[in-house]
């Protein structure tokens, strides 16, 4: 099972120039390999291979004028003209929008390492040709591996260098438990058919301490650049607008940590628990998203980031991990009797069934209904989600719950 463990660098400054320097190499080359693959297209009407690129690079190497290339590891140029004819072979296949240049200013500082050469020990990371680096955690990343896709980046404020290294099955000794629902929703993070809740961490004293800060900072830079406003309406970055500016960098990544480190402990202890299967909303976000009232609280939950961790979680630890259907009314449907509350609104905290008079708060039914969603056959009649967006009578659905009830107790052993 491959793994992929990401740590931060602790560079001196001659290592921080060569850092930047391989950066600037990896986006030089991956827009070098843009330019010949369009002057190619234009001419021929084929497309260029990587073969034929790196070869037109190894020849530019031996003149004067770009000797400066050999400073720096051959691996470097080598995985962005790889990453540059992949993004075109997407692009053909309509898989991905048409490859952009690479801006110095708007781009994000990375680039590839051999994973034959670089190495790790328990406190420095050895980077061909810029040296032993300092690593900020110690003994994470395992030594002598077989490491997979080495990147190095720079967020803004920090190195990090991010490998994949290939593990075992992680085993708990612990029996396996009844499967669970999860609902999520934006007052609480998420709801628990077992009748866990976990909070929604943006309403803590750490997060609302650090949206102030920003809030202050954010103000004392707008202030700033009118200061420095020059004729004409443009503006001169001074640096005590960088120093700012770099302050609030460091606020926002104080943010991101606190969220990450919510819901990676959220869905560790989730999954850690063993559950046989783990049933989750395809929830629309980027429709969700639309509405304005509630598209920033919407954002600050992660609930994509929570997904994908309990998704590829639930597989390190032999949990299955299922989808719910995005039109199954987990929300309207009775967990009781299976009665639809069509009427149901968003503003409406407590559920109340029509038909048999049950009250229940709304997202902890819409966990039950997610839990008993994965007990269904996928054969079956009612595990067809399909099926909820064509069905509109409710005494229909009601008759459908029933009689599929009887043949799962006859023909079916969970």
């Amino acid at each position: 099972m491959l793994r992929a463990i990401k740590v931060q660098l602790k560079p001196n400054n001659k290592q921080n120039s060569k850092l930047f320097g391989c950066a600037g190499i990896s986006r030089w080359a991956y827009n070098f390999s843009i330019t010949k693959i369009e002057e190619h297209y234009k001419a021929t009407g084929k497309f260029l291979t990587d073969n034929e690129i790196r070869k037109q690079i190894t020849q530019i190497k031996k003149t004067p004028a770009f000797s400066w290339i050999n400073k720096y590891s051959n691996n470097i140029p080598k995985q962005s003209v790889k990453d540059a004819c992949e993004a075109y072979r997407k692009f053909f296949k309509k898989r991905a929008e048409h490859p952009k240049f690479k801006s110095k200013r708007r781009s994000k500082p990375a680039f590839f390492q051999d994973g034959m050469k670089i190495k790790f020990t328990e406190k420095h990371c050895q980077i061909e040709k810029v040296g032993k680096v300092k690593m900020r955690e110690f003994g994470r990343i395992p030594i002598g591996e077989k490491y997979s896709n080495p990147r190095i980046t720079f967020d803004g404020l920090d190195w990090w260098v991010a490998v994949g290294v290939e593990v075992g099955e992680l085993t708990i000794n612990k029996e396996p438990t009844q499967g669970i629902g999860i609902d999520l929703g934006i007052k609480n993070l998420a709801i628990i058919s077992t009748g866990d809740v976990f909070k929604n961490i943006n309403k803590s004293k750490a997060i609302r301490k650090a949206k102030k800060k920003l809030k202050r900072l954010q103000r004392q830079t707008s202030r700033q650049y009118e200061k420095s406003k020059l004729k004409g309406g443009r503006y001169k970055k001074t640096k005590n607008i960088i120093k700012t500016e770099n302050r609030i960098r460091k606020v926002y990544a104080r943010l991101s940590g606190v969220r990450n480190n919510n819901l990676h402990q959220i869905t560790t202890f989730l999954v850690k628990t063993k559950p046989e299967y783990i049933v989750m909303e395809d929830l629309n976000v980027k429709g969700m998203m639309k509405n304005k009232h509630l598209s920033e609280a919407i954002a600050e939950q992660c609930w994509g980031e929570f997904r994908r961790q309990v998704e590829y979680k639930s597989g390190w630890y032999g949990s299955n991990f299922k989808l719910a259907d995005r039109f199954y009314p987990s929300s309207k449907a009775c967990n009781h009797c299976g009665a639809i509350n069509r009427e149901l609104k968003l503003s409406d905290r407590m559920f109340v069934c029509q038909e048999c008079g049950v009250v229940k708060d709304r997202d902890f039914n819409a966990s039950l209904n997610l839990r008993d969603y994965g007990k269904q056959n996928t054969d079956s009649i009612v595990g067809n989600l399909s099926l909820w967006s064509v069905i509109s009578n409710e005494s229909t659905i009601r008759a459908v719950r029933k009689s599929d009830t009887v043949k799962q107790e006859k023909n079916i052993n969970f």
